[in-house]
């Protein structure tokens, strides 16, 4: 059995010890993979434990691309195989060569490219992708995210040669991860789900215990959560003057600084200094600013829908939710779809709060009916007197929905599979959809729990996010290795030995 992988930036350690694992006990032989960032592919190269097949580096992919001529009749061929139904969504999904984000902050919003460069690099993307599918021929395809052009290639081209691909998400439960054959949602678990909602006997008993303990103290999925609770501190942003805080900041710019002018070879996903530099600089300006006098009140009382800002540019949006991206013209659309009494209350995604102008929340004031709170408000608090939900594709969907709340979604979201939540295709249905929602909501606490169940059983309790960002300890470490190989082994046809 051979396995092809995506060693996604800092993913990379975790991923060749799952590698390793599944070699030891499920069977693998073989693996290659796609490979972000030079020091991950030296990594790969100089480790002892796997001798991998073919690694694509990204960016050398990226670098060969201004040396090739545009084949215009390849990319027709291209089109034509892999299209969606054409080729832009593999370029528009990639926040660097699309927006030039990533290497500049938000608000930057510039494609660094032409459009002949673009086609260059999907060019060549696709060709080595292709290439490697066909010479190492494995049995399955890993990914631990779909965001950019060369893993969006990967997926999809490896699809359409029959090959099992599988990405992964966590489920919003805890630690929760599960695996899917479609990004778009949790296969495996709308398949279970399905399996319950005709009869079948599932573990409801623990779907019951995780909602009333949510219900009864709601916390956040997600660790880093934790350290945005003070986003927007006027205090907070003037500690930037401290001696310390200035050494810092200034210690890393030489840092970057000095590689630039050393000449040393810069690759398309490394920030500029001078982008580096401007950018915080603006940034820590907007924050000591503020934007205290923006924000509004909540009423006491008042009826009201809910729409919590994104964070921007990501997946969430630029993957799941691409005509949708505008999130000015939706909050406007979203504002004019709600009965006359109603307000909309918005509020910043904390991890967003010192990147957006205050140009951006001016606008958004001018609409009558929107009060914009401030981000450090009571999220659950501001879910459960709320009398709709509106997101794209954010949490706080699935947080409502477990609050019995109406939920509206704008993108492909994995709870889009329970009836009570309504996914807006098309604008001109929005104020009928938030008419049905508003008016002749009916919660299906069964339902619910079948959903959780189908969750619980077809996921695995890894905090892999947090054990790529932030490690474990060894005992802990092989737990969840083990324990995400037991989830992946099984999806990816394998058998343990």
């Amino acid at each position: 059995m051979k396995a092809c992988f995506v060693f996604q930036r800092r993913f990379t350690p975790v991923a060749h010890q799952i590698v390793q694992t599944l070699m030891r006990q499920w069977g693998v032989t073989e693996a290659c993979g796609y490979v972000y960032l030079r020091h991950n592919l030296a990594y790969l190269r100089e480790q002892k434990e796997v001798a991998y097949g073919t690694l694509l580096l990204d960016e050398d992919l990226h670098n060969a691309s201004f040396t090739e001529k545009v084949d215009w009749a390849y990319i027709a061929q291209i089109e034509k195989d892999y299209g969606l139904p054409y080729l832009w969504p593999y370029l528009a999904v990639d926040r660097i060569i699309r927006h030039g984000q990533a290497v500049r902050e938000y608000p930057h919003d510039e494609a660094p490219y032409t459009h002949e460069e673009m086609a260059r690099m999907l060019q060549v993307t696709a060709r080595a992708i292709i290439s490697m599918l066909d010479t190492e021929r494995p049995d399955f395809v890993y990914l631990p995210v779909v965001s950019s052009l060369g893993n969006m290639l990967l997926y999809h081209i490896a699809k359409k040669k029959g090959i099992r691909v599988l990405v992964g998400a966590e489920t919003r439960i805890d630690g929760g991860y599960a695996l899917s054959e479609d990004y778009r949602t949790f296969s495996f678990v709308d398949e279970r789900f399905a399996q319950l909602r005709t009869g079948a006997t599932g573990n409801e008993e623990a779907a019951r215990t995780y909602i009333k303990k949510y219900r009864d103290a709601p916390r956040p999925y997600l660790y880093v959560m934790e350290q945005f609770k003070r986003s927007g501190s006027r205090a907070r942003a003037l500690r930037w003057f401290l001696p310390s805080s200035l050494w810092r900041s200034a210690s890393w710019f030489a840092v970057v600084l000095s590689r630039a002018l050393a000449g040393k070879a810069r690759d398309y996903t490394d920030e500029a200094p001078w982008g580096f530099f401007i950018d915080r600089v603006q940034r820590k300006a907007r924050l000591m600013r503020g934007y205290h006098d923006l924000y509004d009140t909540p009423v006491e009382g008042e009826a009201y829908a809910y729409y919590p800002l994104h964070l921007d540019p990501e997946m969430a949006t630029l993957l799941l939710a691409p005509y949708w991206t505008d999130q000015l013209n939706l909050i406007k659309q979203i504002a004019r779809s709600l009965p006359l009494h109603f307000k909309l209350y918005v509020k910043e995604h904390p991890a967003m709060v010192g990147y957006r102008t205050r140009a951006y929340y001016q606008t958004l004031k001018k609409i009558p009916n929107v009060r914009l709170v401030h981000p450090n408000l009571d999220n659950y608090r501001l879910i459960k007197e709320s009398r709709l939900l509106c997101t794209i594709t954010g949490t706080a969907g699935w947080e409502a929905l477990l609050f019995k709340k109406p939920v509206i979604t704008f993108g492909d979201v994995y709870f889009n599979r329970v009836s009570m939540v309504k996914k807006c295709e098309r604008i001109d249905e929005l104020p009928l959809l938030v008419q049905q929602q508003v008016e002749r909501f009916n919660f299906d606490e069964h339902e619910l729990e079948q959903y959780v169940a189908a969750l619980l059983e077809r996921s695995a309790n890894v905090s892999l996010h947090r054990l790529w960002e932030v490690g474990a300890d060894k005992k802990e470490m092989v737990h969840n290795l083990e324990s995400f190989c037991a989830l992946l082994g099984p999806a990816a046809g394998l058998v343990k030995q």
